[in-house]
């Protein structure tokens, strides 16, 4: 890794699964913001998910209450979000996804 990508506050996100289609497709690299200081109801949020903090989601930001944020995927009937595991700290949050 070149010395600029080091210290770009931006990462790639592989979407993995259809939570968030037709958003965002099974597959689709995303490129998010590091951080949550983007964090808005209506952006995708990428996050430690709460009982495994090893697993990174991709959700939208629904709402704020708090310091934490309800998500939830777009494809309701093929998502686990806030509904299944409640909301998240925005500490959680690892960055704010800006291209798709």
């Amino acid at each position: 890794m070149s010395l600029n990508a080091r210290l770009l506050p931006i990462f790639q996100v592989k979407v993995i699964g259809p939570s968030m289609e037709p958003t965002l497709k099974n597959g689709q690299i995303c490129i998010a913001v590091k951080g949550n200081f983007l964090a808005r109801p209506g952006a995708i949020a990428v996050f430690a998910h709460p009982a495994r903090s090893e697993l990174l989601e991709v959700k939208r930001l629904v709402y704020k209450t708090g310091g934490k944020w309800w998500v939830a995927g777009d494809n309701e009937s093929e998502s686990s979000d806030s509904r299944d595991f409640g909301t998240i700290e925005s500490a959680a949050i690892k960055g704010i996804v800006i291209k798709r």
